[in-house]
């Protein structure tokens, strides 16, 4: 048994460990025994019952953070999507939940100080997808202020809000907003085809109309999971994407982790996991996000952050779902306001700046709010 210094941190709607750096070793291969063996991978049973994991794409996960040499940067991390059942390790995207974290994580362990309290301002690199983050937050006694009256959807209570402002935001893996240059593309998946905006800000996503795959846009997280044919085919189409954004060779070297999939709908009275309803007055779109397909309790922040990009991009799916809510609502929606995302959990209200350049979008930034904080701090035990 080997005990490895780490801290369980939650940011926004996950969990996952977090590492110095310096407290791993420098081969990658020993640093991906060392995570999966932490989070109990591979589980056949699912529950990662031998580790630190929940048995879902948002237990599963790693960060390491390390201070950084690049010019303007005061802090860089690496993020890891740990498969539930496979000793794997995907880096292929971001995860923006977890991003929230990363600044507090860096001022428990001295990897970076606070002269005073009060507001701050970090600027964070992402070396998944070389994103620049810049997070503001409120610090007390050194450490991030945890109590406030910010509340995420999916997670209990409440805490003090961290920004995430990602700047020149597009093309994070794929080089464009929009990697194939349309807003909408024609996916062939050999018996069918189906139509997808391929979006990339902060992380790219496949987005799809509900129902164009039979659904609504409101069915609950269980209702999707227990599907095994809409499974397969949302896999499918994931796969299908990722080969036209140009992320793979073929649908079978799609990674794991990303691109994500997004089912959108225009806005509708939506049932939430806690009973609770949200009417279609108060969103303006409904969306359900599969990560590692299984469907996400709330949203995937890079997720919502790809939606709010794509409501300002004319003819993508999401324009189009945006505009239907409108049109009902009888006003137009001005796009300069945050978009209201319903997800299973609540709604998330995240914000993009695209504009158009020589008739290309482009992404000056995009935002989100979300709270974080260590759960606990100490060793993990990792098996040999």
């Amino acid at each position: 048994m080997e005990w490895i210094n780490a801290i369980f941190m939650r940011g926004g709607t996950s969990k996952g460990l977090f590492f110095d750096a310096r407290d791993l070793p420098e081969d990658q291969s020993a640093r991906d025994r060392i995570f999966t063996g932490a989070l109990g991978s591979p589980d056949p049973f699912g529950r990662q019952l031998d580790g630190m994991g929940g048995g879902v794409s948002s237990l599963s996960k790693i960060v390491v953070v390390s201070a950084s040499e690049r010019e303007g940067v005061d802090v860089e991390y690496t993020f890891g999507q740990v498969a539930v059942d496979e000793a794997v390790v995907d880096y292929s995207g971001n995860c923006g939940n977890l991003s929230s974290a990363v600044v507090p994580f860096a001022l428990q362990v001295g990897l970076l100080s606070a002269e005073a309290d009060g507001p701050a301002a970090v600027t964070v690199h992402n070396t998944n997808t070389g994103a620049t983050i810049v997070v503001r937050l409120t610090v007390r006694g050194g450490v991030a202020e945890t109590i406030g009256d910010l509340v995420v959807p999916g997670v209990a209570g409440s805490g003090s809000p961290i920004e995430l402002q990602y700047v020149e935001a597009g093309g994070s893996r794929a080089g464009a907003i929009l990697p194939t240059g349309r807003p909408v593309d024609r996916l062939d998946l050999g018996d069918r085809t189906v139509e997808a905006s391929l979006v990339d800000v902060s992380a790219p996503v496949v987005l799809v109309r509900a129902a164009d795959v039979g659904l609504t846009g409101t069915e609950s997280p269980d209702q999707i999971d227990a599907d095994a044919d809409l499974l397969a085919l949302l896999d499918l189409i994931r796969r299908a994407g990722t080969v036209a954004m140009g992320l793979a060779a073929t649908p079978a070297d799609s990674p794991l982790a990303h691109p994500k999939i997004a089912l959108v709908a225009p806005p509708a009275t939506t049932t939430l996991l806690d009973g609770t309803a949200v009417e279609a007055a108060d969103c303006d779109l409904v969306t359900r996000v599969l990560s590692m397909e299984v469907a996400h309790r709330a949203i995937p922040g890079t997720s919502a952050l790809c939606a709010a990009a794509a409501a300002q991009i004319p003819g993508t799916v999401v324009q189009e779902a945006v505009g239907v809510g409108a049109a009902s609502a009888g006003a137009a929606r001005d796009e300069d306001t945050p978009l209201r995302l319903a997800t299973p959990s609540g709604v998330v209200t995240c914000a993009a700046d695209v504009r158009l350049e020589d008739g290309i979008p482009q992404a000056a930034s995009a935002s989100l709010f979300r709270t974080a904080r260590p759960l606990m701090r100490g060793q993990v035990a990792v098996p040999h």
